[in-house]
């Protein structure tokens, strides 16, 4: 079996009772380590559990999981999320390639930011489509996320907008050459977003917010 277990979003003691049963129990444990970053390091996770947590990150998620899900067809494999395993769309077709391969997967969820955002006050029912903002670089500056902003705030609408993370992110000149080199950790500030939210709409002629906007 393998388990898709949401570990919460502040430390080792966020997991539910089904989710600690699954690391326990578990052959191999992965710690997904690049949608989002929990706030104790990963030896606090080993001694907690008394479990080796082997890190996966986006490449081998995305392409050297095979071995994680042949594992899971004979012993029991905890794949450990921060927040609820599903908030990212890249879970999701590990989910998929896992069942087409045979393999049982069972889905422990937890806390995430999406539903962890209603201490802010703000109702849930009153959220829209929620937004991704990327770091730009030099030559990309996608503005697709000031879009749906836009259409938010133009309904009454609050947007919640996860902010990019780089983790072990290839450069781009190591992509084009095929070599591996990785770009040093970045954590997007709520500045440089709001600055890149104020471009977008700037590019874009959109007017429900602006330096004004509270």
């Amino acid at each position: 079996v393998l388990y898709f277990v949401g570990l919460g979003l502040t430390d080792e003691k966020d997991v539910t009772m089904k989710g600690y049963e699954a690391i326990k129990n578990s052959k191999y444990v992965y710690l997904e380590a690049y949608t989002s970053i929990l706030m104790i390091n990963q030896s606090k996770l080993e001694e907690y559990y008394e479990k080796e947590f082997i890190l996966a990150d986006r490449e081998f998620v995305e392409s050297n999981s095979d071995e994680m899900i042949k594992q899971a067809k004979d012993d029991d494999v905890a794949f450990c999320v921060v927040g609820d395993p599903f908030g990212a769309t890249t879970h999701t077709d590990l989910f998929i390639r896992c069942t087409e391969m045979g393999v049982t997967v069972k889905a422990i969820h937890n806390a995430s930011i999406i539903n962890a955002v209603g201490v802010t006050g703000l109702q849930l029912y009153r959220f829209g489509e929620i937004i991704s903002i990327p770091f730009f670089t030099e030559n990309w500056r996608p503005y697709s996320f000031a879009e749906k902003m836009q259409f938010n705030l133009a309904r009454g609408l609050h947007t919640l907008c996860l902010l990019d993370i780089k983790v072990k992110e290839p450069t781009e000149e190591s992509l084009c050459f095929k070599y591996k080199e990785y770009m040093p950790p970045r954590f997007m500030s709520v500045s440089t977003a709001v600055d890149q939210l104020l471009e977008a709409a700037k590019e874009n002629g959109y007017e429900c917010y602006n330096e004004e906007t509270k």
